[in-house]
Order: C-alpha cells, then structure tokens, then sequence
C-alpha cells in the first residue's frame, strides 16, 4: 500500500530557506572575517567569486556568483509577470465590482465603505511607518565599501506623477515594469469598459481570466518551488556580504506591522459602526473577534467566510441577503490588512535600502496598493508579492532593495496573519453598517 508523502507548506519552507539561510551566512561572515585576520584573503576572494559576486559588475567579470544567479533568476521571474499580473487581476476585480444593474445601490455603498477604510487604514499605517522611519527602526549601517552602491532619489516635483499616469501609448507602457501606474490606469479602463459594453465584450473577460489563470498557475509554481532555494541563497549572499545588519530591522518590521494592524482592528471599524451607525461598537468587537482569531489561525479569508456569515446572520442580526453579496465580496476585494502591511512593507524596503523616503513617495506607495490589493489574485502570499508591483512603480529595484524584499517575503506570515484578520473583521464591519443603513438589521438580535 502506497504512503501518502508528507507535504511540507510553503510557509514552513519559506521559514526553513531563512533560518538556513541566516546560518549559513553568518558563518561565511565569520569565515571572511578569520581569513582577512589571518592574511588569507585570497581564499576568500575565490568563495565570493564563486558564490556572492555580481556578475554584472565590471568587478565580476571573472566571477560565477551562483547565489547572485539564483537571487537575480528568481526576482526576474516575478517580474515576468508583474503586467500581466496588474493588468488582468485588477481588470476582472473591476468588472464585478461594477455590476450595478444587479446590485443597485448596495454595490455602490459597499464599494465607498471598503474604499474609505482603505484610505483610512493605508494614511494611519503611513504615518506610523513614517514615523518609525524618522526614529531610525528601519535604518541599516552598512559597510562603507557598498555605501556608494546606495540608491539617491533626485528632487522632483511630484505633480509630475500625476502627468505620466497617462502613457503616450498603450504599448510602451505595458512593455515596462517602471509603468506600473498607467498599467493600472488601463486595467481601470478596461474592466469599466467592459462592464459598460456587457455580452458583448464576454469574450474579451474570458481572455483576461484565461490569462489570469496562466499567471496564477505560474507564480504558484514560482513561489511554491523556487522561491525556498532562492531566498535561501539571496539571505546568505546578503549576511555573508553586508552582515547581520539586516537583522534587527526586519524584527522591527515584523513587529511594527503586526501592532499597526492589531491596534487598526480595535480602532478604525468600531469608531466607523458608532459614527455612521450609532450601534454600540463594544458588542460588535466581543462577537467578531473569534473570527478575528480563527482567520490569524488559518491565514485564509476564504476558510473564515463561512464563520464570518454565520456570525454576521446569527449574532451580529445581518439580513442574509446583504450578507451574502457583501462578504465574499470583500474576501475579494476588501484587502485593506494588506495594504497596511505594504505601507509598512514599503517604508522598511526603501529605508533599509538607503532611500529617503518622502510623503509623495507614500503617497503614490498607497494608491498603488489599493489598487493593486483590490485586485490580488489568489496565489501563495498573493499581497507579499504584490509589494513587487508598488516597488517597481516606485522605482525602488536597487539590489539593496531586494535583499529587503526577499526578507519581507520570507518573513510575512506573522504580519500576514494580523492582516488577514483586518480583512475579514473589516469586511465583517462594512455588513454591519449596510445592513443598519438599509433598515435590515436585526438590532435586537445585535444586543442580545
């Protein structure tokens, strides 16, 4: 009889590839350091020819630098995909959001809901990165070798953004990662469009799901198979080269986004219930938090859907019908957790990066993110890829600004489970408040 192999989850790699990886690379720091205090440092000179060096470089011309190699395949595969990615998620996501001859004016109220929270949740985590930034948490002393390699942002005026939204042609735009925001600009275009055209323009949303699809099954595959070696070998090459300079930031980050979100939770949904509905906001957090805790638990707004209902129906006295447009909804498009995790992600990328990081720069960082987390595809830590999309409409793809990105993909899953749990007690909080506003909420049931 055949055994069944034990699947090992991507989260548990993912957290093996950092452990290892931080291991291996403190040990070749201090294999580098005995060498060079020991006059060997031609032997050095060769490892890191072999393993660590930039190929790219005038430097590494004799070079093989695997674990750049690697490092640099693996960033190159996600960013095959960004465009499309962008494009047809963020397409679909609109063509159902914008179905008002079913919905009505439901849709329109539920939509202004998820987007205020949104901008709510992404100003305050701002101001919170921001202001962690100033004090220093995210800061990296590096060694003053590579501090030329640091990447400077010139002064420019950031009205200037608002003009390149909109590209010369469509083609040039979606041919460059560094277009992100026309991308997003003609996803919006396309999917209000083709909502407006209706049967007609089926065929069309077949092709952007179809092309959905392939994109889907291709970063499954990345992040599922190949980004545990990668981030193993980008770790190590960063602590073997920089040295654990890394370490107490990414903590920091970790921590930071996990309070952010914890306090955001306890904070913006139940001042948002007692100012738009005058319903007491104490009860609603004492009946949803068990669906706060058992989506931190699974990691999965689509588990905790069936909880949330019955929860939102049974104790919080929401009509069925609402529900049952309003929830799953959200689970789709109400991904305002993840954009708090982006901004914090964000400042702590760029500023360990050695970028001065600006309010326009958050600014342009949050639009970005609603965006592209109103349209994140279901794939393996889908909104810690989506960080990539925000850094390349930024123009934050230095390798400083990868070695961040690869730690903040290894080390999600703490912050993510703070952000789902912001996702579903938000969508959760939005069914509360249309169902009060539409006079189909059970208030005795709401207090008992």
């Amino acid at each position: 009889m055949k055994t069944k192999k034990h699947q090992i989850s991507i989260v548990k790699k993912m957290l093996i590839a950092v452990v290892l990886g931080i291991i291996c690379g403190i040990l070749f720091l201090y294999l580098r350091e005995y060498l060079l205090s020991v006059n060997k440092e031609k032997i050095w000179i060769i490892i890191s020819r072999i393993f660590f060096n930039d190929i790219s470089e005038e430097k590494g011309f004799y070079s093989i630098g695997l674990f750049y190699i690697i490092g640099q395949l693996f960033m190159r595969s996600i960013q095959l995909m960004i465009v499309p990615l962008v494009l047809s998620s963020l397409a679909i996501a609109l063509c159902s959001m914008t179905d008002t001859n079913r919905f009505g004016k439901i849709v329109g109220k539920t939509i202004i809901i998820f987007i205020i929270f949104y901008i709510i949740g992404a100003l305050l985590a701002s101001c919170f990165a921001y202001f962690l930034k100033n004090l220093g948490v995210f800061s990296v002393q590096l060694p003053e070798i590579y501090e030329k390699s640091i990447v400077t942002m010139e002064a420019y005026n950031p009205l200037v953004t608002i003009i390149n939204i909109i590209p010369y042609n469509i083609v040039d735009s979606i041919s460059s990662n560094n277009s992100i925001l026309s991308v997003v600009l003609i996803a919006i275009i396309i999917g209000i469009c083709l909502n407006k055209i209706g049967k007609e323009s089926n065929y069309i949303k077949e092709l952007l799901t179809a092309i959905s699809n392939i994109v889907n099954l291709y970063m499954n595959f990345i992040i599922n198979k190949i980004s545990p070696i990668a981030i193993f070998c980008m770790i190590t090459r960063s602590f073997a080269i920089y040295g654990i300079e890394y370490l107490t930031p990414t903590i920091a980050w970790m921590i930071s986004t996990i309070i952010i979100s914890i306090v955001l939770v306890f904070t913006i949904y139940p001042i948002g219930i007692f100012i738009s509905t005058g319903l007491n906001p104490f009860i609603f957090i004492k009946k949803i938090t068990k669906v706060g805790l058992f989506a931190a638990a699974t990691n999965s707004s689509a588990a905790t859907l069936p909880l949330n209902t019955k929860t939102c129906i049974e104790e919080l006295g929401c009509s069925e019908e609402i529900s049952s447009f309003i929830l799953p909804t959200g689970m789709t498009i109400n991904m305002n957790g993840t954009t708090v995790m982006h901004m914090m992600s964000i400042t702590f990328i760029a500023t360990a990066a050695g970028i001065n990081l600006r309010p326009e720069h958050l600014v342009i960082a949050a639009f970005l993110s609603i965006c592209t987390a109103m349209g994140t595809p279901a794939i393996p830590v889908a909104g810690t890829t989506m960080i990539f999309v925000i850094l390349s409409g930024l123009g934050f793809t230095s390798d400083f600004c990868m070695i961040g990105y690869a730690l903040v993909l290894a080390m999600n899953y703490p912050p993510g489970m703070a952000a789902i749990t912001l996702n579903v007690v938000g969508d959760a909080a939005t069914n509360v408040i249309i169902n009060e506003k539409e006079n189909k909420l059970d208030k005795e049931k709401y207090y008992s």
